[in-house]
């Protein structure tokens, strides 16, 4: 399903970028913005709390000296309504029997007052509250009397923070705009820096499209980043790949082609020099007929290991996997394989070390080892010997098959598990050999987790070693 231009844009790595790059400009200038604020508001909340304290502990002494818990003073008076007008504040002073004989506001004046911060306060210990919420301080000052320094009265002051929080507000406005132009600007880099560094990723999916229309002979390089760089590389061994196997395939139907169509000519030519002739011999009909059969059964042989093989090639889920005794399935295989061997005078051993039953896919391990033992046979020297052992350990079983045969050329032995590759072609369509055993071989050990070795020498035979796992591993 094609994903639609909007939706993919914020699925993109440039959408990504993008955001980052949002979150890292804008959200620590917004987190600094409200710890300067705060800061800001505790420390002038603190330098209005001291500046009201000194002035009303000035006031204070003066109170305390000219008696004025006994006698008001029209100028201790005048002193209290500077302080409260100077500091927007509302001043209470408390005799020791908790009585207001003086208040600024002229509301509460001959109440008593027994609030808790009083009452701290005539036991010794100040008191400084904020609220925020209702904008004012509230502090307490003792009096206490100069020549026994008892506490006869408390100054109660409450101290409007309203210009504090008209300041704090219009830094909070001004804040809040240059973090607008801010971030409107961080939005903008954002958008062009991601564009710049999503632009090599585009140049590469541009040139894989490119590729992708059949320019397969062509590399891409794009070393901008080592992402980049490691993309295209990893790219470039996959169009390798993909060229190797393209040029294999090719060749592989150049080779089925040309196998099939060699046995066919032959009986195409048997056959028209059958009708081209009158009153043909009885003898030679036969031998005619002898011939095709012939053909026919090497034309029945390649389309069978050619199925074979493509069977070898599909998932290893295909395998029907049981237990199955590895010392029976050899020993049934050269049973079958003997009628062949005495015909060529090769002698056939089976060496069996320990008892061993695996879990495989049966089928697909007899023929394997078939080929094997067969191909001992076929390319042996008369009077020969093909020998199989077998043995096993805690985690893997293991098959040899060794010949005293005509041996394969060291130049040759990495290519002998290719398809259609034969080292003596001539002498292979003599025996019968397709060119595909070897490949059926390998691809049905490979697809049970094993591997195979060989090791041979000219004129001195061969050997295959196999190793596989007792447990199948999926």
């Amino acid at each position: 399903m094609r994903i639609k231009p909007k939706l993919s844009f914020f699925k993109s790595l440039r959408f990504r970028i993008m955001v980052i790059m949002i979150i890292i400009g804008i959200v620590p200038g917004f987190i600094i913005e409200g710890m300067l604020i705060s800061s800001y508001e505790d420390r002038a909340v603190e330098l209005r709390q001291i500046t009201v304290k000194n002035q009303c502990d000035i006031l204070g002494n003066q109170l305390m000296r000219e008696g004025y818990l006994q006698q008001k003073s029209e100028v201790i008076d005048g002193e209290l309504s500077m302080i409260s007008s100077a500091f927007s504040a509302r001043v209470l002073v408390i005799n020791r029997n908790g009585r207001i004989i003086e208040d600024t506001y002229d509301i509460d004046e001959g109440k008593y007052a027994y609030s808790e911060e009083v009452i701290q306060c005539f036991e010794g210990v100040n008191t400084s509250a904020y609220d925020k919420d209702n904008t004012y301080i509230e502090l307490t000052i003792p009096l206490t009397n100069g020549k026994s320094d008892q506490i006869d009265g408390v100054m109660l002051i409450s101290t409007s923070t309203i210009e504090i929080q008209d300041t704090i507000g219009r830094m909070e406005h001004r804040g809040n705009l240059l973090m607008l132009i801010i971030s409107m600007l961080v939005i903008f880099l954002s958008f062009i820096v991601s564009k710049i560094l999503v632009r090599p990723f585009s140049r590469v999916s541009k040139a894989i499209e490119e590729l992708t229309d059949g320019y397969l002979d062509e590399e891409i390089s794009v070393t901008d980043y080592t992402e980049t760089e490691m993309i295209t590389n990893v790219f470039n061994k996959l169009l390798k790949r993909m060229k190797i196997l393209d040029d294999s395939r090719q060749e592989f139907v150049a080779n089925v082609s040309h196998e099939l169509k060699t046995p066919m000519t032959s009986i195409k030519v048997l056959a028209d020099s059958l009708a081209g002739q009158e009153d043909i011999p009885v003898e030679l009909y036969k031998e005619f007929m002898q011939d095709i059969t012939v053909e026919i059964d090497r034309e029945n042989k390649i389309i069978t290991d050619l199925l074979a093989l493509v069977k070898m090639d599909r998932k290893a889920s295909d395998l029907n996997i049981q237990k199955v005794s590895i010392n029976e399935l050899l020993e049934n295989i050269l049973k079958r394989l003997k009628p062949i061997a005495d015909k060529k005078k090769v002698e056939l051993v089976l060496e069996s070390y320990r008892p061993v039953v695996a879990e495989i896919d049966e089928v697909k391990l007899s023929l394997a080892f078939s080929n094997l033992v067969e191909n001992g046979i076929k390319y042996n020297i008369e009077e020969g010997w093909v020998h199989v052992t077998l043995n096993a350990d805690h985690k893997y079983f293991y098959v040899t098959v060794s010949d005293s045969g005509i041996g394969i050329p060291e130049e040759y032995i990495d290519k002998i598990f290719e398809r259609f590759y034969r080292v003596d072609k001539s002498h292979s369509r003599e025996i019968g050999g397709t060119g595909l055993g070897l490949a059926i071989t390998r691809n049905a050990i490979v697809m049970h987790r094993g591997a195979i070795k060989v090791k041979s020498k000219e004129h001195q035979g061969t050997t295959f070693s196999v190793r596989i796992p007792l447990n199948y591993i999926a």
